[in-house]
């Protein structure tokens, strides 16, 4: 009943009248600078006093971002100067124990204020743009870290003072190895041995006193050479510090290199890039806990993570082993290469102190990405001791990983796939199992404790997979209440009192704009609405979630139906087939799109009289981990399949010809369009890959191996996968367009294909060079060009 009433609510907030006639859609504005569409309200945060909301919005023509406040009781809203900014702790506050204080970072620099009211303290004005600020010792001392090192400031004194001092080298009074010059200059020169008794004198006074006083600087701590830092966090009592380290002489692999033509000087001027996949493998880390008041420093072994020393990857290197040597390579040369590692690689991808600071828990990642781990360390007794594995034949996913705990310090919440879809789940230390607060077909995610420690809200598609609502879990599992019933798409910011919701609510037809939603009432008020009338003037073609039947699994594939306005089942149509990017992302959802020019564009191609599908294809984020890791070991494969079952459904349910059917699509969309023209000549009519991928050997190593893991190791996934090595299956018009300062897929890709296509004597493909632009375009002249030639593209092979 409640959320009925939200949605009432809303719908009548969003009521407006009706336009007589709406303007023509033109490439031209579409394609246009987007400022004619409006400029969103970004990074909003709640104020201090739950009272209003900041946020952030683009300046028409500039790149320049202004700061807004609206208040929740009049609606005005008034822009904010640089000092007014100050008024309130910003999106990144961190409270002390008894929340009568808030310490933020704005501008690089640290500030504090008293609660409910009182003057505010710029504790830093400094080069260096400190970070990480918080309480530590109840509410007199502030942490921060400042030049890779932790300082306190004593509120009190305002004292400032460098909590530990680490050195990546090795202990200049470590005991030396034997030498026999050196030791008979002892012998002889008694001086020698003088000088060097009152030196270590000396240093260890200075060092006696700095134990003894409060105000000396902090000794030294060794932690050994060939070293590198890969970050530190403090506990909140002040007394621990994790430590993560990794060699500092690990190789990365040969850099891309990428030219630029258009300069101001009129030289070719050069930029290093990336190395490929398997070129630059992450380090594993090394952890250390120092205890700062004793001055000691204690590693943290991490073979006590279940199935650690365990390979996963043990057949596919036998595979690879077998051929590589049938290709010519040298046995006994890939026997080294190839050789499993006694314990695999393990890195930290996050660091969450319980509220008292007794414990630590760890997030950690296998490099190989079979395993996650969220494992605890008790400050008593430095042993890492698992808490959750989560382990993937495929891969672990890189979204839905957080954690955190509860206020009792006792207990964590966590977020696992381990279901086969991210679900939210609550675990005490010492406890076997874990308590489910959430389950179902549905994805949570944007998980957040109450202020008062009783409940988790989170963002979940319960009602459908395109929808996204605010739910609230109670901690100790007696059930969960859903918030919000918008409709769209939805993200949140908790107030700080916890009685409020900024909703950051998006449509298929309107950007994100902002609403707040009284938690004690239900009360719906929109706060923001900027989105042009010019945009709004336009009678957009809102597209229908629809299923298409799968008939390679069990599962619909959710898709996107754009249909013209006058539709006559009883007369045939040409389609168009939209392929998002991004590999994994969700797009057939009822928000305002990432890929909002290709919204626009579709409603142009309703207009002359053309049928669009987007399909959120096997690999697509919002259905779950099965969903997702199909792809594994064969991109391509598993979304043509997908393809074409959207086509035959297409034609079967909406007259669509079958011979008069298109495909575009960029990044990964562009590789899909390149693998289901290859690989099913006669699936499309013709196609446009726009900044494609061609050889998933030249892409990074971060996404790649978690699909196809590394050229040594799965030379077969990689062959399987890039469309290279079917490019012989051409034989419908192809557009290619790419972008010549692209540092994500290299333009190098489409130069690869466009020379393997001529050596194969295909004829009827076209490529387009854009030599200002990086992947995601910047020049509204680019993308008109882009589109004015997937649009020629398509009246000259589709729509006739």
């Amino acid at each position: 009943m409640r959320a009925g009433i939200f949605a009432l609510q809303f719908m009548m907030l969003l009521t407006s009248s009706a336009f007589a006639q709406s303007p023509p859609v033109t490439l031209e504005q579409i394609m246009s600078d987007p400022d004619w569409i409006g400029n969103q309200p970004e990074g909003a945060y709640w104020a201090d006093d739950s009272a209003s909301v900041f946020y952030q919005q683009k300046r028409v023509g500039e790149t320049i971002r202004d700061t807004f406040r609206v208040s929740l009781q009049d609606l005005s809203i008034r822009q904010v100067d640089y000092d007014a900014q100050l008024s309130s702790a910003n999106a990144n506050r961190r409270y002390d124990r008894e929340r009568s204080q808030v310490v933020w970072i704005h501008d690089g620099d640290v500030y504090t204020r008293e609660l409910p009211s009182g003057e505010v303290r710029q504790l830093t004005s400094t080069v260096a743009r400190e970070r990480a600020a918080m309480f530590i010792n109840g509410s007199n001392t502030v942490a921060y870290l400042a030049d890779g090192s932790y300082r306190l400031h004593d509120l009190n004194t305002g004292r400032v003072s460098q909590l530990t001092d680490l050195k990546f080298s090795e202990d200049p009074d470590k005991a030396e190895k034997f030498d026999t010059l050196r030791e008979s200059q002892r012998r002889i020169y008694d001086t020698i041995v003088e000088v060097s008794r009152r030196d270590r004198a000396q240093k260890d006074t200075r060092e006696q006193q700095a134990r003894d006083s409060a105000f000396a600087a902090p000794l030294p701590l060794y932690l050994g050479k060939n070293l590198e830092e890969a970050g530190r966090w403090l506990s909140p009592n002040g007394r621990f510090l994790l430590l993560a380290t990794q060699p500092a002489d690990h190789t990365a692999g040969k850099a891309g290199i990428m030219p630029n033509y258009m300069t101001e000087s009129g030289y070719t001027e050069t930029e290093a890039l990336r190395p490929r996949v398997g070129r630059n493998p992450p380090p594993a880390h090394t952890l250390w806990l120092i205890d700062v008041e004793l001055q000691m420093v204690t590693t943290v072994p991490m073979d006590t993570l279940p199935g650690v020393d365990k390979d996963p990857l043990a057949k596919l290197r036998d595979q690879a082993l077998e051929w590589h040597v049938e290709r010519g390579a040298d046995k006994s040369e890939l026997e080294k290469l190839l050789k499993a590692p006694e314990q695999r690689a393990v890195r930290l991808e996050g660091v969450q102190w319980s509220p008292d600071g007794q414990h630590v828990a760890l997030q950690l990642h296998a490099v190989d990405n079979k395993d996650r781990w969220i494992a605890t360390i008790d400050t008593d007794e430095p042993t890492l001791v698992s808490q959750h594995r989560l382990t993937d034949e495929a891969w672990i996913n890189y979204a839905h990983n957080d954690y955190g705990w509860l206020s009792d310090s006792e207990t964590l919440w966590y977020l696992s796939e381990e279901s086969g879809y991210s679900h939210l789940y609550t675990k005490r230390l010492g406890a076997r199992r874990a308590t489910a607060l959430t389950q179902g077909e549905y994805v949570v995610s944007e998980v957040n404790l109450s202020p008062d420690g009783v409940a988790l809200y989170y963002v979940a598609n319960k009602s459908h997979p395109s929808t996204y609502e605010i739910h609230r879990a109670r901690v100790d599992g007696s059930g969960s209440d859903t918030l919000t019933a918008l409709g769209g798409v939805n993200n949140y910011r908790l107030s700080p009192d916890g009685e409020h919701l900024v909703v950051i609510h998006s449509e298929f037809d309107r950007h994100p704009d902002l609403f707040h939603v009284a938690l004690t009432t239900g009360a719906v008020q929109r706060l923001t609405d900027t989105v042009t009338e010019a945009f709004k003037a336009i009678d957009w073609v809102i597209p229908e979630i629809v299923e298409v039947p799968s008939s390679h699994v069990d599962r619909s594939i959710y898709s996107k139906l754009y249909l013209p306005k006058d539709f006559d089942p009883s007369k045939s149509y040409p389609a168009v087939m939209f392929v998002h990017g991004a590999g994994y992302t969700q797009n057939a959802h009822a928000g305002w799109p990432y890929y909002f020019r290709e919204f626009l564009f579709h409603t142009l191609l309703t207009q002359r009289g053309v049928i669009v599908i987007d399909m959120d294809y096997r690999a697509s984020k919002g259905y779950g981990r099965d969903w997702r890791t199909a792809i594994y070991r064969q991109m391509g494969h598993p979304e043509t399949e997908d393809f074409k079952d959207g086509v035959n459904w297409l034609v079967e349910n909406y007259g669509v010809d079958r011979q008069r059917v298109g495909v575009y699509g960029g990044s990964y969309g562009g590789f899909m369009t390149f693998m289901s023209m290859f690989m099913e000549p006669d699936l499309f009519a013709a196609g446009a890959g726009l900044r494609p991928v061609v050889d998933w050997a030249h892409y990074n190593h971060g996404y790649t191996s978690n699909i196809l893991n590394t050229p040594l190791i799965d030379p077969m996934a990689f062959e399987k996968s890039s469309p290279i090595y079917f490019a012989e299956g051409l034989s419908k018009p192809l557009l290619i367009a790419a972008g010549m300062q692209d540092n994500n897929v290299f333009f190098q890709d489409s130069v690869l294909l466009v020379q393997r296509l001529l050596e194969l004597q295909k004829q009827d493909f076209e490529l387009a060079v854009y030599p200002l632009d990086p992947h995601n375009f910047t020049h509204p002249d680019s993308w008109l060009d882009e589109y004015r030639r997937i649009l020629k593209l398509f009246e000259t092979h589709v729509i006739p």
